[in-house]
């Protein structure tokens, strides 16, 4: 996938051509690229660090905007509050990809300076419906010697409207940007420093990971490994989820009442840990497995109130709403499950995303859906309605094929990871996925030779949370593959080697404080029942 063959109708750059010749037509069947040697590669045509210096390049589909040199140490992009230390200079190149009449994405290409490079790139994924592009990832990868690119999925807004009457824009976010830019992006690389990249990456999480599964399904040669956190995939159901998820807090037609407050959610997730943390045989405030939290552990029931409402415990109607949400949407009449419900231990989490006088994500429905900006989420039929959905927008934005076999056959790599508390994107969701892909491969053998999940105890949406929840080495430009999740999958790709020692942290004031195996799914770390329960080496994978 380093090189990847032409094409059809598409005349690529010459030097790209060059590159490609071998792995499209020649006698060894198209096997991969070596990777460069130590320091990187600079080829004999490389380019300048100007935009004087590509006047003649030419690339389908894409322009370039601006190229400027970025010396090494602290960087602030100008549309970024965030200052990103201990960057090695590098090259930036600002190009637009253009894969429909209608379609600007804009994107930014950053290839460390000289030997820096390792001859390598990470392509990163982006949030929400946000133009944003994911600067900390960038960074992140480029640290570790990688040439980087991120695109703002083409729009610059952040609102939806920029989708009404424009069905392109909405298939460039929910589908084709991130194989728009990497194509582009790779061909500008190659014309910078005079040879493609020997690997090929991705790096996302939320629609970040949405993006990853895009790729994997639709765009299967453009990666060598994908590595897709918290994949927001099953897009149409998961804003099926946001509208039950209000409309079950509140009485019906009623904007402003919400039933669960922050702190209601937080006493029964403070409830479900006291019952079940130890179900593990270690007491550290987390639920490993949420589903040993069964309701002979754990039933939110015990909560009601007994004489009135309190700190302490449900009215009739907050537990109404607690048990609704449990369960998740459903249609009215025929009882189908239509998106997951969540785990034990996430309702903490669950106030970020219910919505304050609308349900989140509204204007999905408004503006892509219905195509009325006076639409009311009351008049939703979870039956109906759903039908409409499915035959309207999904098409354009739903990531749910099983079908990765293009992807195996290509040699690709996924790791997909998921924290268990993740209130957001239900984690239930990812292993339905997980489960019908293994069902098509037909067995666990042949699943994981290309296919890993790993389930996150104490995670919530992409980061954070009590348990041991850091999965990489950030600032580290050689970090252990043990520990660093773009590491591991460098390894995977490169020597064959699968994650399976994969370990992650809890980290505190610089130091690690807890560590623990990630196990691949449906295996779990199991504490030996000895030695230090934060020290990763007394668990076993079981």
């Amino acid at each position: 996938m380093g090189y990847p063959c032409p094409a059809s109708g598409i005349l690529p750059l010459a030097l790209v051509l060059a590159a490609t010749l071998a792995a499209c037509g020649g006698d060894d069947g198209g096997s991969p690229a070596q990777p460069p040697g130590p320091g990187g590669p600079v080829g004999p045509a490389a380019r300048a660090c100007q935009v004087a210096d590509f006047a003649d390049v030419r690339i389908p589909a894409a322009r370039i905007t601006a190229v400027s040199s970025i010396p090494a140490g602290t960087y602030r992009p100008a549309d970024s509050r965030q200052d990103l230390n201990g960057v090695p200079a590098f090259c930036r190149i600002d190009a637009v990809a253009m894969p429909s009449a209608s379609s600007r994405i804009d994107f930014q290409l950053w290839v460390p300076e000289g030997t820096a490079w390792n001859g390598k790139l990470v392509t990163t994924g982006n949030g929400g419906y946000s133009p944003a592009l994911s600067y900390g990832d960038m960074a992140y990868a480029m640290r570790q010697g990688y040439a980087v690119l991120g695109g703002d999925t083409g729009h610059q807004t952040e609102d939806m409207l920029w989708g009404v009457g424009n069905p392109e824009k909405i298939i460039d976010w929910g589908s084709r940007s991130v194989n728009a830019i990497t194509v582009a992006g790779k061909q500008l690389l190659a014309e910078l420093r005079g040879t493609a990249a020997s690997r090929a990456y991705y790096l996302g999480c939320s629609t970040g990971g949405h993006q990853g599964f895009a790729e994997a399904q639709r765009y299967p040669e453009d990666f060598d490994g994908i590595i897709a956190g918290a994949p927001g995939n099953n897009r149409t159901a998961l804003n099926i989820e946001f509208m039950w998820r209000f409309r079950s807090n509140r009485p019906a037609n009623d904007n402003l009442t919400q039933f669960l407050t922050p702190a209601k959610l937080r006493l029964i997730t403070d409830s479900a840990v006291a019952a079940c943390d130890a179900l593990d045989g270690v007491t550290d405030g987390v639920i490993d497995d949420p589903r040993a939290c069964s309701a002979d552990k754990f039933d939110v029931a015990t909560l009601l109130c007994t004489a009135g409402d309190a700190a302490d415990c449900l009215t009739s109607s907050q537990l109404a709403a607690a048990r609704n949400i449990y369960r998740g949407p459903r249609n009215p009449r025929t009882n189908a499950q239509l998106y997951p419900g969540w785990p034990v231990g996430s309702e903490s989490g669950w106030s970020g995303y219910m919505g304050s006088t609308e349900p989140v994500r509204a204007d999905f429905w408004r503006y892509w859906v219905f195509d009325d900006p006076q639409w009311n989420w009351w008049t939703f039929d979870f039956d109906r309605d759903v039908s409409y959905a499915y035959a309207k927008i999904a098409p354009l934005v739903d990531q749910t094929s099983a079908d990765l076999s293009a992807f195996k056959s290509a040699g690709g790599k996924l790791m997909v990871y998921h924290g268990w508390s993740d209130p957001v994107v239900s984690a239930y969701d990812s292993i339905g996925y997980y489960d019908r892909v293994l069902d098509a491969q037909g067995s666990r053998n042949a699943l994981d030779a290309f296919y890993r999940l790993f389930l996150v105890p104490g995670m919530g949406h992409c980061s954070g949370g009590p348990g041991a929840t850091t999965l990489r080495v950030d600032g580290d430009a050689a970090p252990d593959p043990s520990r660093d999740v773009l590491a591991a999958m460098d390894r995977w790709v490169e020597q064959g080697t699968p994650p399976d020692d994969f370990v992650a942290s809890r980290t505190a004031a610089g130091s690690v404080q807890r560590a623990r195996p990630l196990c691949a799914y449906p295996k779990q770390a199991v504490y030996r029942g000895t030695g230090d329960p934060d020290d990763a080496a007394n668990y076993a994978c079981r």
